[in-house]
């Protein structure tokens, strides 16, 4: 077999196969590429600064469409109602969120024997590295801006202690809070206040959190495709191998035909069997010989 594949037309043959694999691979990664492309992007408007009340509204469902919309809210803080949700990064640096609960004005309220009088939003002010550094939230009404995004689940079986929360869940932090609050929580990118913007804190860094990006999409008949011309290449060398054990086979059959098998039987058969028959039918002359006289001599 070996044999037959080094002659040249089949060692051509092989290096025209292996070119040929190599564009359906490259085919096959074209189309890879392609299913998972992103589509240009449709114009959003998540940047654009809106209302609270008028994006979310509180006691319904947390709605995909308004993830990462920037927005703006007045109204004013709980210095008793504020938590740490510890393990947040920052500059690849573990620490804690500070999340306070904000009384937002003008917002609906909740009917219920639950509902409290106003209508809250959890609002991570900022991050810390050290608990201890978490100051009190700025005082008296104010406006602050930020990013709108869903609640976090918290982490089951967690106790993160006294002023501590596993997550910025709002089902957690109702429960701690004991207030009507909306479905969502912002990440505060900047407060101020009649007078001016609030103060920096060298210690408290802002969240600025940029939007997400929009989810992978797979195209499934681009994948398909990726898969087929990945089966082309492969179909190219199978061609080529068939070919080489075709070509052997008939070498093996021209061989056996060339070696004498049928004139070694012509030339054993033919003779051997005409003397047989000569040899088998001399007794039988013979015979015929002696019984012609003793024919003649009885009566």
């Amino acid at each position: 077999m070996l044999k037959t594949a080094l002659k040249p037309r089949w060692i051509a043959g092989l290096v025209f196969a292996l070119l040929l694999s190599g564009v359906f691979v490259l085919l096959s990664q074209w189309q890879l590429s392609r299913s998972a492309q992103h589509e240009p992007a449709t114009p959003s408007s998540i940047e654009e600064v809106k209302p609270l009340v008028d994006v979310l509204k509180p006691g319904q469902f947390f709605p995909g469409s308004v993830e990462d919309q920037m927005v703006t809210a007045s109204g004013s803080y709980d210095p008793g109602k504020q938590v740490l949700v510890e393990g947040r990064l920052y500059d690849n640096r573990k620490g804690y969120w500070i999340v306070t609960a904000f009384a937002v004005d003008n917002a609906p309220k909740l009917s219920g024997a639950a509902a409290s009088p106003q209508t809250w939003i959890p609002v991570a002010r900022g991050w810390v590295a050290e608990p201890d550094q978490a100051g009190p939230p700025p005082s008296g009404p104010l406006t602050l801006t930020g990013r709108l995004l869903a609640s976090e689940a918290p982490l089951p079986n967690v106790d993160a202690g006294p002023g501590r929360a596993s997550a910025v869940s709002v089902a957690e932090l109702i429960n701690k809070w004991d207030v009507s609050s909306y479905p969502g929580f912002v990440a505060a990118t900047a407060e101020s206040t009649p007078t001016g913007p609030v103060p920096a804190n060298e210690a408290v860094k802002a969240l600025n959190i940029p939007a997400q990006p929009p989810a992978t999409q797979i195209n499934w008949l681009n994948l398909f495709y990726s898969v087929e011309w990945v089966v082309f290449a492969g179909f190219a060398l199978y061609i080529w191998w068939r070919m080489v054990a075709d070509d052997y086979r008939r070498d093996l059959e021209g061989d056996e035909f060339d070696g004498g098998d049928f004139d070694d039987d012509f030339d054993d058969g033919g003779p051997h069997h005409s003397g047989e028959a000569h040899h088998s039918d001399e007794p039988a002359v013979q015979e015929s010989q002696h019984s012609e006289p003793e024919h003649k001599v009885q009566p």
